[in-house]
């Protein structure tokens, strides 16, 4: 396989199982293709995991140098997106959606008496458009369904007051037959008008619970008239409607001309996504990873990654949208951080597939070079919790007891930043008398680094407390005892905040919770509260079964361990054959554990 096939190979890997679109591009960095899925990763690894029967897409298949992709919300956004994306580009391969038509749209038109009517034509005069509607059969289900609901006119008169006062209209047969209540000669007045149209704006903006609920009644209604196909029409129309969706994020013509630009940061690397919007409709998405030589901040980044791609992909828009505000200055654009509407949907948009992208690349480096991904994170960790040296060997300890009884505590080790599970252990607490938390931290850590002590053991780079001040101060007087307080690296993190606490702070720090360095930390902190409870929960257990045997008179503490060794649960021995008893503690015995247990039945 060659190189260009190991990296497509490497891609399908990490690809999302998200609706959305995707690009082939060839050797020369040309579009090729433009499709939609469901679930990108099944929809674009099909293409290379099973033969395929027509000629084209074998020849499209060999010429795919590269795949992008972009996440969208759902089915419908990728459907618009789609289109978008091959009216703009033209792709060799693509065979629908080349031509000119575009989707349809809801007009209500500013004008007096707005008429309301469908269009493939957005003109930026003041009118209202709602849409697009990938589905004509929606679009007309709607239209008819506010002409019966309510009646509009559908002349182009120009129904201006003074016009309507000197009577230059005369009715219609569209209103002897219902259709509308002819406004033009002043039978209907213009705030009963302008109500209307209202209710039909929330309509077509998918406020539909009235409206479908108006549906059921009306084929209930015709149903109960035995006007069984009229019903029918009335349940066609609800189940069109209720798959209905009006909104999207992909096209809204309320936006014209702007960019949208996010970026998420990392120590070493950046990862932005850039939207060219242009008459309300994506036309280019693009992300990339910038890699980082000096630290550079977010607005060093913006400032250099932003022009270049704005000249790349022709953009003269003035203004470019922001998730987070930012010290950005470039000559004529205005910068700003949406806070709701379209505009913020857009931006969410983005710094999602900002998110997507960083994730894939994880787990390309995951695959590709283990050692290095592992490493990135070690020198992260380090650099997060202020630490000396690599962090190869970290460990990390819990409590668990419930009102004090049979107090546990629990330490995890991690090793390159993975569970070493032969290396945990768990700490029955012996010199600690009722529910005393740092009590039982301080003798686990006390008696976890004197064995290693002892046996001549490596210590961990980092230990990490479960908990807030109390158990971190609980278990550096473990550490003073044993002389290792400043020469072992101790945090403690609390549940609720994720507050990180450092010996001898009074006030904690906060990590960003999108940084790698915290999620090893809470996989630590959760990994060693799992570990912890379940052996609490097994002595509570054996601790229980116990109790009942140690009820039978003349039945010791050997014979105990031997039937509990042998059948493992109380219930096993209850259900268990004379002969088996037998076997295990003898004749004797067992007739007296046998009786005991029949006679409890």
């Amino acid at each position: 396989m060659s190189s260009v096939k190991e990296h497509l190979q490497l891609k399908l890997k990490t690809l999302p199982e998200k609706p959305g679109i995707y690009q082939y591009f060839d050797a020369g960095g040309t579009i090729i293709y433009v499709g939609k899925a469901k679930n990108l990763k099944k929809r674009v690894s099909s293409y290379f995991n099973k033969t395929q029967d027509n000629g084209k897409t074998v020849m499209l298949v060999k010429r795919i140098a590269d795949i992008q992709y972009m996440v969208v919300d759902t089915e419908l956004d990728a459907l618009l997106l789609e289109n978008n994306l091959i009216k703009k580009y033209q792709p060799k391969y693509n065979i629908q959606l080349k031509d000119d038509k575009t989707y349809p749209w809801i007009c209500i038109k500013k004008e007096p008496f707005p008429r309301v009517f469908s269009t493939r034509n957005v003109i930026r005069d003041g009118s209202n458009y709602y849409g697009p509607y990938p589905s004509g059969k929606v679009m007309h289900t709607l239209l008819s369904l506010i002409k019966e609901l309510y009646p509009l006119r559908n002349c182009a008169y120009d129904l201006a007051a003074n016009k309507i006062e000197e009577k230059r209209y005369k009715v219609c047969l569209e209103y002897h037959l219902g259709n509308c209540l002819a406004p033009c000669v002043g039978h209907e007045s213009k705030a009963h008008y302008d109500e209307k149209i209202t209710q039909i704006e929330n309509l077509v903006k998918g406020n539909i619970t009235s409206v479908m609920q108006f549906l059921k009644d009306k084929m209930v209604q015709h149903a109960s008239n035995h006007e069984y196909e009229l019903a029918q029409e009335m349940k066609v129309k609800l189940q069109t409607l209720e798959n209905y969706k009006a909104k999207s994020t992909i096209v809204s013509p309320s936006i014209h001309e702007v960019d949208v630009c996010t970026l998420l940061d990392e120590p070493d690397a950046a990862f932005v996504n850039y939207l060219c919007i242009h008459n309300g409709s994506i036309i280019h998405a693009y992300t990339a990873e910038v890699k980082k030589k000096l630290n550079e901040t977010r607005e060093e980044v913006l400032s250099y990654v932003l022009p270049e791609l704005r000249e790349r992909f022709s953009s003269v828009s003035k203004e470019v949208l922001l998730d987070e505000k930012l010290d950005l200055k470039l000559e004529g654009i205005q910068f700003s951080v949406p806070q709701r509407g379209d505009k913020k949907h857009l931006v969410e948009l983005s710094l999602r597939n900002a998110k997507f992208y960083r994730l894939e690349k994880t787990k390309q480096e995951k695959i590709v070079d283990p050692e290095r991904h592992t490493k990135r994170i070690l020198e992260q960790i380090k650099t997060d919790f202020r630490l000396t040296e690599l962090p190869v060997h970290m460990e990390c300890f819990d409590n668990s007891n419930i009102q004090g009884t049979n107090p546990v505590s629990a330490c995890v080790v991690f090793k390159n930043g993975k569970p070493s599970k032969a290396d945990y252990r768990h700490f029955n607490v012996k010199t600690v008398e009722g529910p005393d938390d740092f009590a039982s931290m301080e003798e686990a850590v006390y008696r976890r680094y004197r064995r290693l002590l002892e046996e001549g053991q490596s210590l961990p780079q980092m230990i990490i407390i479960d908990g807030g001040k109390g158990q971190l101060s609980a278990a550096l007087k473990a550490l003073e005892q044993l002389d290792l307080r400043g020469k072992v690296a101790i945090v403690g993190i609390a549940k609720r905040l994720e507050e990180i606490f450092f010996p001898g702070d009074s006030l904690p720090i906060y990590i960003d919770k999108r940084s790698e360095s915290l999620k090893v930390v809470q996989f630590m902190r959760n990994e060693a509260h799992r570990f912890g409870i379940t052996h609490h929960r097994n002595r509570r257990s054996k601790g229980a079964l116990t109790s009942e045997l140690t009820s039978i008179t003349g039945i010791g503490p050997k014979t105990q361990e031997d039937l509990m060794k042998a059948f493992k649960t109380v219930s096993a021995i209850k259900g268990a054959s004379m002969d088996s008893l037998v076997s295990v503690i003898g004749a004797a015995k067992a007739k007296i554990v046998h009786s005991y247990f029949s006679t409890e039945k």
